[in-house]
């Protein structure tokens, strides 16, 4: 816990001896998530637990804390600020409480032609998704994550510095605003780990920074993988490199939004520290958002890459390449929002390592209804379903063809004070 948080410390500690010139200015917003669940996966733990449930929750019912979350704002001026976002999740075998994000911010004031600098300096989550955009990195749209963005807040944060350079349209009388942005970050070496040894998952679980996360139980981990460690540790730093982020946003009007970008966390090839190896990922993503009609909006993603990890002789070990797209539409209208969301997920796995397939392709359905109690309170509901073929099931006695179904109902509340 310490050295993971020793980043987010070190951005505090920088301003701190200048605290007594700024005039500082709290905020503090959250979300307090509660529900309810049902979930049918023919008696299979989730893959939180270390098997091959593809929901956060275990085979059965229950009622779980599904996100309380705190973000906190300190401004010392109009330029300078930090940030620091918490939160905890509690359901029967999987309860934790921690730190998700950290970073001091730095945005610059509008030139008169509209150019602006933007710049974080911590821990934060890289500028990928369209669908967590509401308070503590929660979606507002649905009561769980689509499977893409599942494993950003799985397996992905940057640890640095990111800069951002704006061009905000309405200073000339333009309906375009463009934004690109890069990041240079360390303490992400073993990420894609997880992916190829559970796959593409479904739920509202982050990963906390001190968290570690269980390994499934496959043959190769008696042979050729015996040495990596049961738990594996996804904001680590094994290389002493750094990796790289970019990203380039359009927003037209308030109607139309595109983002592309290129993730590379540059792994060195086989380093190995007390069973946590390094992984090479990298990997392209997209995304839109787009308002069609007063009431209508669509949002889509798309993500493909590679992730590899590499024995200390320098022998790649497994080696995958994955890729992921969905598409939502959402309809509001007074108090109402339903949302549908259709995904599309593989991973092929191109090693011969035996006892080790990671081989997947799935497709989930969602369906989700929303209920605006006030301008702070909501109630959900969510359906989802899973089809999804992945022969490593084989491994714990489980068909490898299998469909799941999760069903939730919740309560949201936002504060702000």
């Amino acid at each position: 816990m310490q050295k993971r948080l020793t980043n987010v410390l070190i951005v505090f500690s920088l301003f701190g001896i200048h605290a007594n010139s700024f005039a500082l200015d709290a905020n503090l917003k959250g979300i307090v998530d509660l529900r309810a669940y049902h979930v049918a996966s023919d008696d299979s733990e989730s893959y939180l637990a270390g098997n091959y449930g593809k929901y956060r929750f275990n085979d059965g019912s229950g009622l779980a804390l599904g996100q309380l979350g705190a973000h906190l704002d300190l401004e010392f001026n109009s330029t300078w600020s930090a940030t620091v976002v918490a939160n905890a999740f509690a359901n029967k075998g999987n309860s934790a409480i921690g730190i998700t994000e950290g970073y001091l911010n730095y945005k610059s004031l509008p030139t008169s032609s509209g150019w602006r600098i933007k710049s974080k300096l911590g821990v934060f989550y890289p500028t990928i998704s369209f669908e967590n955009v509401a308070t503590a990195w929660s979606t507002p749209y649905s009561l769980t994550s689509s499977s893409l963005n599942n494993w950003v807040g799985e397996e992905l944060r940057n640890t640095g510095i990111n800069l951002s350079l704006e061009k905000l349209g309405k200073f000339s009388n333009s309906k375009h605003d463009f934004s690109a942005d890069v990041s240079l970050f360390k303490n992400n070496d073993p990420a894609g780990a997880m992916l190829a040894w559970h796959g593409w998952t479904i739920g509202s679980r982050q990963t906390l920074l001190h968290e570690k996360l269980i390994v499934q139980d496959f043959p190769a981990r008696n042979a050729k993988l015996k040495f990596q460690a049961a738990e594996s540790d996804p904001f680590l730093e094994l290389d002493d490199r750094f990796g790289l982020h970019i990203s380039a946003n359009w927003k037209y009007d308030n109607k139309l939004k595109l983002n592309f970008g290129f993730y590379d966390n540059f792994a060195k090839e086989g380093v190995v520290e007390n069973g946590q190896y390094t992984w090479t990922t990298e990997f392209i993503h997209s995304a839109l958002k787009y308002r069609f009609a007063k009431e209508w909006e669509v949002i889509a993603q798309y993500m493909q890459g590679n992730t590899y990890m590499t024995s200390p002789y320098k022998e790649k070990v497994v080696d995958n390449d994955f890729d992921n797209a969905f598409v939502m539409l959402r309809h509001f209208w007074s108090n109402h929002h339903i949302a549908a969301r259709f995904e599309h997920f593989n991973v092929d796995d191109l090693d011969d390592l035996w006892g080790d397939n990671n081989n997947e392709q799935g497709n989930a359905f969602s369906f989700a209804y929303r209920y605006k109690l006030s301008k702070q309170s909501f109630l959900l509901t969510e359906f989802n379903y899973i089809d999804s073929h992945r022969p490593s099931r084989w491994y714990l006695s489980q068909a490898i063809d299998k469909k799941e179904t999760q069903y939730q109902i919740g309560y949201r509340y936002y504060f702000n004070m």
